[in-house]
């Protein structure tokens, strides 16, 4: 068929090309290489079709009880779940193909109205490797996010909308259902253990990450103030003595504390009691109120010596003469740190600290490996969430211990819902992303 340079046509490659991937490049273009291709995808689409609509019927139901059947034998819905979001993501790929297929016709026009003639084969071709190696190139990497990134996410947001969790709902033995937002209502609107487990939860760790971020960040900064002050040799060795504690892993240096601080053989206690500071034993881990301040303490000895080596080089891009100029003045130090260095470091590291915060949500290992929760409070008999339990190690006891997967994808969707603006914003602040270079 032969081609105008007219409206008409255009919309005649759009309505051929929007039929069946590839028919215009094949009908009118004479670009048989994209052609082919772009029609091998919507036929092997086409081949699939009735596999592609099982599984999403599937992914609908979740799969039926059959008791009568072995458990081997029986609808797992998990797999159902998984199968049903890969497919999903097949299905938007192929969208994402054929809108690129419609796109690539009407270009291909319009480069026959700017140049009078169509490509011949060879150039074709040649057109075809050049403009679609970088697109080959990155398509395995574009794959493996999808795959290892995407899916595994939707999954885990998915079930927040299932009653996935023991007794009755683990596979294979049973079924997995629907139940929309019913496990919201529960964590968030009830009056339940659950709700107000939930409430206790989430507002100690926002506590917990507030206070964490800034005591180490503000202990690392006056470190680093006071280090940059001593005029003498021995300035370095106590840069040395203060990197200890992030040099070494949080694991060993929670589970040293925990030891140290416990209240019946800790050797804390034994030493403040052999010194005759106190009497009795100071319960640090054994009370709720007291577990959360050592935890916050705890965490700013483990945790202040990358604050401070973060302020020390920033502090030595502080050119000396702004110092100079407000000593002569007349300004103290008390003034030139809260004047100059102060807000010369806050504005080149406002970034880390969003990120320390983030992180500090997350912290699984301060919380875990030096309390493990504990101690017990009203609700943990059910809800298994200890005093000093954020709520990231609360998943880790409801998806290990309790089994209650719907809970804990629900709690993880909220803890994305208020992380995701941080990052945002985070990433929005970023050279790379305001400039589009390093």
């Amino acid at each position: 068929m032969e081609l105008k340079k007219d409206k008409s046509d255009m919309k005649r490659i759009t309505k051929f090309a929007s039929c069946f991937m590839g028919l215009s490049h094949l009908l009118f273009l004479k670009d048989y290489v994209k052609g082919v291709f772009f029609a091998l995808c919507e036929v092997l689409f086409i081949v699939f079709l009735p596999v592609i609509v099982k599984k999403i019927i599937a992914l609908v139901t979740l799969g039926s009880p059959h008791p009568e059947l072995p458990i081997k034998m029986r609808d797992n819905s998990i797999f159902m779940l998984i199968d049903g979001i890969l497919i999903i993501a097949v299905i938007a790929i192929f969208i994402i193909t054929y809108i690129l297929s419609v796109k690539s016709a009407q270009a291909g026009y319009a480069e026959y109205c700017r140049t009078g003639r169509l490509k011949n084969q060879k150039e074709a071709i040649d057109s075809a490797l050049g403009k679609s190696f970088p697109i080959f190139g990155l398509a395995p990497a574009f794959v493996m996010v999808i795959v290892f990134v995407v899916v595994p996410l939707v999954f885990s947001i998915a079930v927040a909308f299932t009653n996935y969790s023991d007794p009755s709902h683990i596979p294979p033995n049973n079924t997995v259902d629907w139940v929309g937002f019913q496990n919201f209502v529960e964590l968030l609107g009830g009056h339940n253990t659950w709700s107000v487990g939930f409430l206790r939860i989430a507002v100690w760790t926002l506590v917990w990450a507030v206070l964490a971020t800034f005591t180490c960040y503000f202990g690392g900064l006056i470190v680093a103030v006071q280090l940059k002050e001593i005029h003498f040799n021995i300035a370095p060795v106590f840069r040395f003595i203060f990197i200890l504690p992030y040099a070494v892993p949080g694991v060993v240096s929670m589970l040293v504390w925990k030891n140290l601080l416990n209240g019946s053989f800790g050797i804390v206690n034994r030493t403040l009691m052999a010194l005759h500071i106190i009497s009795q034993p100071i319960p640090w881990l054994g009370n709720a109120m007291m577990a959360q301040f050592t935890c916050v303490v705890i965490n700013l000895w483990a945790g202040f010596g990358y604050f401070m080596l973060l302020s020390l080089g920033t502090m030595t891009a502080i050119s000396e003469d702004l110092n100079e100029a407000a000593r002569i003045d007349g300004a103290n130090k008390h003034q030139i740190f809260s004047k100059i260095t102060l807000p010369l470091v806050l504005y080149q590291t406002l970034p880390l600290i969003i990120m320390s915060f983030a992180h500090n949500v997350n912290n699984f290992g301060a919380i875990f490996f030096l309390t493990g929760g504990a101690p017990t409070v009203s609700d943990s008999t059910i809800t298994l969430a200890g005093g000093t339990d954020i709520l990231v190690t609360w998943i880790y006891k409801l998806t290990v211990n309790l089994m209650k997967y719907n809970y804990a994808s629900v709690i993880a969707v909220m803890i994305f819902i208020v992380l995701a603006p941080f990052a945002i914003f985070n990433f929005k602040n970023t050279k790379a992303y305001k400039e589009g270079s390093l």
